[in-house]
């Protein structure tokens, strides 16, 4: 009897070790509170954003699109230090993605992801090609488009700083559509640089829009519990006015 408890009591041992390796691997990455711990920001995924021709609706406010442009990091990627993309129920959300879905929880709209024909790699290669992109002043082609602009008087934009500049599909998607009389509300994830000027490039890619310069910033390594920051900034907004 006592080698039966013996053996069992090791094997726990064994299990309770394990398990400790394991949540010491998966705490490498931002993790997005659960379901069981609060509210799960607005799904983000290929169902219920845009894609194609098409933009995903929402029981929101019907005059608000969100408009972001997302590349997550899926490999090799330090979570904590360097990150672009949250995991929410074992899913890789790029960072303006995420915080896309918490702006159409707070503000309604529609989402519209703006995606490239060309595909990003991770890093190390990422910011290599983002930074050539940059200097041939090159305007990426783009995947998916707005049939519907007119139905939309508040685009949500959102990017990732990159090189303190935006990216530069963001100049396609800007060069190619007139937001004149519509607002265009920034909302950017970035390294320690905030918009840099950003919000001034957009201000004159598209000089007939209402341009908010008090967009939404957050350092990427606090996205993830953003929610709150999120909600009182749109509230700020008084977009029902």
């Amino acid at each position: 009897m006592k080698k039966i408890l013996t053996a069992v009591l090791s094997g726990w041992m064994v299990l309770s070790l394990a398990a400790c390796s394991i949540s010491e691997i998966h705490s490498a990455e931002i993790q997005a509170p659960s379901a069981s711990d609060t509210t799960k920001p607005a799904d983000t995924s290929e169902a219920n954003t845009a894609d194609g021709n098409q933009v995903g609706s929402s029981d929101g406010q019907g005059n608000i699109l969100i408009a972001y442009f997302t590349v997550p990091e899926v490999d090799g990627v330090d979570a904590v230090a360097r990150a672009s993309r949250v995991v929410v129920d074992s899913e890789v959300l790029g960072n303006t993605q995420f915080i896309a879905g918490m702006i159409q929880r707070a503000a309604g709209g529609d989402l519209f992801a703006i995606k490239t024909v060309q595909e990003y790699p991770a890093r190390p290669g990422l910011m290599d090609l983002a930074a050539n992109e940059k200097r041939q002043n090159a305007r990426p082609e783009l995947s998916t488009q707005i049939d519907n602009l007119d139905d939309y008087d508040v685009i949500f934009l959102g990017y990732p700083n990159w090189n303190a500049d935006l990216p530069m599909p963001l100049y396609t998607f800007l060069e190619m559509y007139d937001f004149s009389g519509k607002t265009i509300i920034p909302f950017c994830p970035h390294g320690g640089s905030g918009f840099s000027n950003t919000i001034r490039t957009i201000a004159g890619l598209q000089p007939n829009a209402a341009v908010i310069t008090n967009g939404f910033a957050v350092s990427r390594e606090s996205v993830a519990s953003a929610e709150n920051d999120v909600i009182n900034w749109v509230q700020g907004l008084n977009l029902e006015n």
